[in-house]
């Protein structure tokens, strides 16, 4: 029991870093990129997705990513206070992120390092050492 409570919190620390930076750092910079009137399709040849609608909607892209780095946040936060809700939600949250970082590749590779380290660290700390069927 001593080692999953380390493990609850690297990965609640692994998800604020995620939410936090890579999430809510780039919801954020979207503000100031409207504020200068920068074309957007212009930055797009700086940035690639491999769907192409990614790359045709970076502004509905920043706006979202706003949204998972909230979500992803709460989440930690609930870990963190030792709440299964935060675990749940976090749980999903990854998942949902490792289903998604293949469509937004190159990127996308480290949401997945991200996402999956916390995954593995939360469901080893939720299951330790307990086995599929008990032997006899």
């Amino acid at each position: 029991m001593g080692t999953s409570i380390y493990r609850y919190r690297a990965a609640a620390v692994l998800m604020l870093v995620h939410g936090g930076l890579m999430e809510l750092g780039v919801f954020f910079a979207l503000f100031p990129l409207l504020a200068l009137g920068v074309d957007f399709d212009a930055i797009g040849q700086y940035f690639s997705f491999n769907v192409p609608f990614f790359q045709d909607h970076l502004v509905d892209m920043m706006l979202l990513s706003g949204v998972f780095g909230a979500i992803r946040i709460i989440g930690a936060i609930g870990v963190l206070r030792n709440r299964l809700w935060g675990l749940v939600l976090s749980v999903i949250n990854c998942v949902v992120t490792m289903v998604l970082m293949v469509f937004m590749l190159p990127a996308g590779l480290v949401d997945g390092v991200l996402a999956g380290a916390a995954l593995v660290l939360l469901l080893t700390a939720y299951f330790g050492t307990r086995q599929l069927e008990p032997r006899s």
